[in-house]
């Protein structure tokens, strides 16, 4: 909204076409597209919204360790109950806001009974992921001579912040809410650069070992005991289109990663393949077809050049 004590005049020109102009677009995609402004009427979900959400439930999740710096054991019950009183709630609103724009009855009673079903269901799932993360610390701490303890990775790795917000990402996705979920995975981006969609399916005790760089596709399937170094692609390499040219939706286009398989830095798997279980993909290999169970894959062991110079030229 405008300042109401700055006078019109004072403006460097006449914004109204302007406004006007913007009007017209936004008439005109709504029309295209159609979305009534009705559409929006509720508000959308909100970034920063969720990740109140997700740091509430990451606390209530490990209290001791993500809670406050002043909590102690004695009142951690305490704590978990008012995080979850006030995530889930908020959490709700976030849905109510996805349903309402993409359901075609726009409010009353089944949205609601829809809404609650979904986040009751998260709620019910919680101890679930919680084993899960416990897991895939543990693997990190196991994996990664730098490692101190399992609180540490806990507190600093970003493999493991990005696997709590995947976990959590993962069961709204099938739960019924993807836009929020897919606004997590984002939230977790931007957090850690490690692009997980929620649609992808991680297995237990994964380890993202630094992660900067790593993604993982939509259709993407992650056995047990999976690790993973940065800047991994794990991608799709061609997109089917239907008779009028547009993109199929969610079909399977990711690579299936089998239990026990370790891939290095810069790796990119790409299309619908296979990598056999206990198979090591080495680093900045590009890889487009299966490979069965035990494989090594490596690139050619490049030519380097050294020649002695003079330093001070």
């Amino acid at each position: 909204m405008g300042d109401p004590n700055v006078a019109a005049e004072d403006a460097p020109f006449d914004i109204g076409p302007v406004v006007a102009e913007l009007r017209g677009l936004r008439a005109d995609w709504r029309k295209e597209k159609g979305h009534p402004a009705e559409f929006g009427a509720l508000g959308f979900p909100s970034r920063h919204a969720i990740g109140r959400v997700i740091d509430t439930l990451a606390a209530a999740l490990f209290p001791l360790r993500l809670g406050p710096p002043d909590l102690g054991a004695a009142n951690e019950d305490c704590f978990v109950r008012a995080s979850l009183e006030s995530a889930l709630p908020l959490l709700a609103a976030q849905v109510r806001m996805e349903l309402h724009y993409t359901r075609h009855e726009r409010g009353g009673p089944a949205i609601e009974r829809a809404v609650n079903a979904i986040v009751e269901e998260l709620a019910r799932r919680l101890p679930a992921i919680r084993r899960l993360i416990d897991g895939d610390t543990e693997a990190a701490f196991d994996g990664d001579p730098a490692a101190r303890s399992v609180d540490e990775v806990l507190l600093c790795y970003p493999g493991i912040t990005a696997l709590i917000h995947h976990r959590i990402a993962h069961e709204l996705y099938h739960l019924g809410a993807p836009l929020v979920a897919r606004i997590i995975a984002e939230v977790s981006h931007s957090r850690t650069g490690i692009d997980i969609h929620p649609g992808a399916q991680v297995g237990e005790r994964c380890f993202i070992d630094h992660g900067t760089g790593v993604v993982i596709g939509q259709t993407a399937i992650i056995g047990n005991r999976v690790r993973l170094y940065q800047a991994v692609t794990l991608g799709a390499r061609s997109f089917s289109t239907d008779a009028e040219g547009r993109l199929v939706k969610n079909e399977p286009r990711h690579p299936i990663i089998e239990d026990d398989v370790t891939i290095y830095a810069g790796a990119t798997i790409l299309g619908r393949i296979t990598i056999g279980k206990c198979s090591v993909i080495g680093g900045n290999v590009w890889l487009t077809h299966s490979v069965p169970p035990g494989s090594r894959v490596r690139q050619t062991q490049p030519s380097i050049n050294i020649e002695p110079g003079d330093p001070c030229d």
